[in-house]
């Protein structure tokens, strides 16, 4: 899925290491996050977005509502 982890992450001057220490998740998780190789779960996906004050949809961009279609 994409997302815009790394930008977040960098703006907020932090590198792989100290997101994951803060999100308590492996560093190897953030690495595979940001290259778009691992979707991650739900509860995880929203304690992201509420660590960068975004909503999920701005940290994770929709593939059904890039290109147009709807369920």
């Amino acid at each position: 899925m994409k997302n815009c982890l790394r930008e977040l992450r960098k703006a907020q001057g932090l590198n792989q290491a100290e997101l994951a220490d803060r999100l308590e998740i492996s560093r190897q998780t953030i690495i595979a996050i940001e290259a778009d190789k691992y979707d991650p779960s739900l509860p995880m996906a929203y304690r992201m977005a509420a660590f960068f004050d975004v909503p999920v949809e701005t940290l994770f961009l929709n593939p059904w509502k890039a290109t147009g279609t709807g369920v």
